[in-house]
């Protein structure tokens, strides 16, 4: 076994699982986000319900958003707190920072994604935060994932990050 190089494994470390706290689906462009506690993930389409019907090549299947994030843009807004629906990603996650997920397959439920990128704020923002929503939400819109296995999530499910030898007995 190769010895471990120290960032790589600083890289590694998780203090906590994260925790899903709100699922969201996009039921078309502009219409109301609906909140749901449970729901399937299935491979190439994402979320049951929701609008978005990519590709099982896709990078972007699921979308999830930081309850910290979230937090940190109501302070640059002005508001007590921002709704998740407003931001429209599908998934609020506690406790984890979801940049760290980079490179990374993690589980939330039965569910499990790979990181595939950063998601940014879209001029709505200014629409649904006011102005300088665009600006508040940089650096804070989230990531994207694509769903490597199949199975139903619902609030409270725990995310957890997959090491190496377990990422590889899913492909």
């Amino acid at each position: 076994m190769a010895e471990e190089r120290p960032m790589h494994g600083l890289m590694n470390h998780f203090s906590q699982p994260g925790t899903l706290e709100w699922i969201g689906l996009r039921t078309g462009p502009r219409k109301p986000v609906e909140s749901v506690s449970e729901t399937y993930v299935r491979i190439g389409t994402g979320l049951d319900g929701d609008r978005y019907k990519g590709q099982p090549e896709s990078k972007r299947q699921v979308t999830l958003i930081s309850r910290e994030h979230l937090d940190a843009v109501a302070s640059f807004v002005g508001r007590e707190q921002v709704d998740p629906a407003d931001v429209r990603r599908n998934l609020v996650i506690r406790g984890v920072n979801l940049q760290a997920l980079k490179g990374k397959q993690f589980k939330i439920g039965e569910v499990v994604l790979e990181y595939t990128g950063e998601c940014h704020p879209c001029s709505r923002m200014e629409e649904v935060l006011g102005v300088g929503g665009y600006n508040a939400m940089r650096g804070h819109g989230g990531i994207t994932a694509k769903v490597l296995q199949e199975g139903t999530i619902q609030v409270g499910d725990s995310l957890e990050v997959l090491d190496e030898a377990q990422a590889s007995e899913k492909e």
